[in-house]
């Protein structure tokens, strides 16, 4: 970027925030104005995880470090006035924790948030915990919990290096500590598995159960600090290495999710935010603590104080990545010679297909869930004849999709009691207007695309603004910087059909198929 051109377009005096933002898939470093517009970005693709074995999915905390020192000093050389920006924030993936020695060094891997390994044997909770759960019918989910923590995992399998760890961390808590020299992490980071209590948003009291479901010492926690707080300031090592300012304010953001919600714009109840991402996700920002599903948390907010009540579909618009590898062979060779991206031919196929797909049905459960869904879910596609081609398939995966979102909606409006009036997407299935359209027709509500699709750092830059004072609150800085793409209207005759599929067909689906699930999963072994 010429340097000139910069204080052209905005002026000489204008703040600039730095984000970083680590993905599963990119680790990516922006700038942003604070009108909210991108000024700049540097990009690097990751290797998602190395499998050592079947299931498992890990990566080097020095591979994640170096990677965005690289997308760091990449940034540099697009011509950028270091001088103009005020301060830095990170936001990463959700619940990929590090074990960390003393001096912040990673021991072990990274187990990231789409690992499958399970620790086992785990002893029983002990105390009145066992018989509670199974009355309360959550024996299961609990299980479920304790056999996907890493730290229980590490305790069975790795003892040694479980009594050298100084610290479980997540991510960002690890990329805190190498900007900073600090042992802090943001509240708003912390979903995964460690002893947080959601409601209070802090660490679970000592008499909480999930001190005996986890094997983690109180000691080996990091100190929270909540969203818009000053974590520390860049040291000369990270100086050097990322390029950035030395002494640079590095302030608290949240996890990726939450910071797409914020940088879409979704900051009261009336608003729901919708992820088109490898995981898809329905949050609504809310003031009190709503569980969407019972004994599912609602996250913590990118905004201090606020909780995001939060449905997901675990596998989400991996759906899309699923079926371009299986079915889209045609337009992978088409997009090749245009050189384009293959999804960006795929709405063509949508659009050659009626609403409803000829009524093809998709269940979006190609992973399983914790309770709703529960473990031995599976997906399903019913209705199939033979006038229907991959093209029908693939509108009923986005059709099947923007359902179980909107499964997920009612019930975060039921237990709220609140009503949401208007979607904002976000996420790479958002840059779809097929996807888009379909959505506004199931919801039947107007859905808004996102102004930048770089939402998780958006949503990093305005907790940093807010932290830095650079604006008085979050309701300033939204209206500041988050602004409409394109809406799209639902139409009514769509919407019309589409209640109907929903209500008389797609919302019994699980329920049919639920006792089969479990057989197939007793005589197959899979999923485990």
């Amino acid at each position: 970027m010429d340097k000139s051109k910069q204080q052209d377009e905005h002026g000489p005096e204008a703040d600039w925030i730095l984000t970083i933002d680590n993905g599963t898939q990119s680790v990516r470093a922006l700038i942003f104005d604070l009108q909210g517009q991108l000024i700049a970005k540097s990009q690097i693709k990751l290797i998602p995880y190395e499998s050592p074995q079947s299931g498992w999915c890990e990566q080097s905390g020095d591979y994640y470090w170096q990677n965005v020192c690289d997308a760091c000093q990449a940034l540099w050389l697009q011509g950028i006035d270091k001088s103009r920006i005020k301060g830095v924030s990170v936001t990463t993936q959700r619940g990929t924790m590090l074990p960390l020695d003393s001096q912040g060094e990673p021991l072990h891997p990274a187990i990231l948030w789409l690992d499958q390994r399970k620790a086992e044997p785990l002893p029983r909770l002990g105390g009145i915990w066992d018989p509670l759960f199974k009355l309360m019918g959550l024996s299961e989910t609990i299980a479920n919990f304790r056999s996907r923590a890493q730290p229980n995992w590490l305790y069975i399998e790795k003892r040694e290096l479980w009594n050298k760890t100084y610290k479980f961390a997540f991510l960002s808590g690890f990329f805190h500590h190498k900007l900073t020299g600090e042992w802090a992490d943001s509240i708003g980071s912390q979903v995964g598995y460690l002893p947080f209590d959601y409601k209070k948003h802090r660490w679970a009291p000592k008499w909480d159960w999930k001190w005996r479901a986890l094997n983690v010492r109180p000691d080996q926690l990091l100190p929270l600090v909540k969203p818009g707080d000053k974590i520390g300031e860049v040291t000369q090592l990270a100086s050097e290495q990322t390029g950035i300012p030395l002494g640079l304010t590095v302030i608290a953001a949240a996890a990726d999710k939450a910071c797409e919600v914020l940088g879409s714009g979704g900051q009261s109840a009336d608003v729901g935010c919708l992820s088109f991402g490898t995981t898809a996700t329905i949050n609504v920002t809310m003031k009190r603590y709503t569980e969407a599903v019972r004994f599912l948390p609602a996250y913590p907010s990118a905004i201090t104080g606020a909780f995001c009540s939060e449905v997901m579909l675990y596998r989400g618009f991996w759906m899309v990545s699923w079926f371009k590898e299986q079915f889209a062979h045609i337009e992978q060779t088409k997009a090749e010679e245009a050189g384009v991206e293959a999804e960006a031919l795929f709405d063509e196929l949508v659009n050659s297909v009626p609403p409803g797909s000829m009524g093809l049905m998709l269940q979006p459960y190609w992973g399983p869930g914790v309770k709703q869904p529960g473990p031995e879910a599976k997906g399903a596609v019913i209705g199939f004849g033979d006038l229907h081609t991959r093209a029908h398939l693939y509108r009923a995966i986005l059709e099947g999709l923007a359902f179980g979102l909107k499964e997920g909606l009612e019930a975060i409006e039921k237990k709220s009691g609140s009503k949401v009036k208007e979607l904002r997407v976000s996420g790479g299935g958002a840059q779809s207007d097929a996807a888009m359209q379909i959505a506004a027709d199931i919801f039947g509500l107007p859905t808004v695309r996102a102004h930048t699709i770089e939402t998780s750092g958006l949503g990093a830059a305005i907790d940093a603004a807010v932290g830095l004072g650079l604006y008085p609150n979050f309701e300033t800085a939204i209206q500041a910087m988050v602004h409409e793409g394109e809406r799209f209207e639902p139409d009514r005759e769509h919407y019309v059909m589409y209640q109907r599929l929903y209500r008389e067909i797609y919302l019994n689906i699980y329920n049919k198929l639920q006792p089969f699930y479990s057989k197939i999963r007793d005589i197959t072994g899979y999923p485990e």
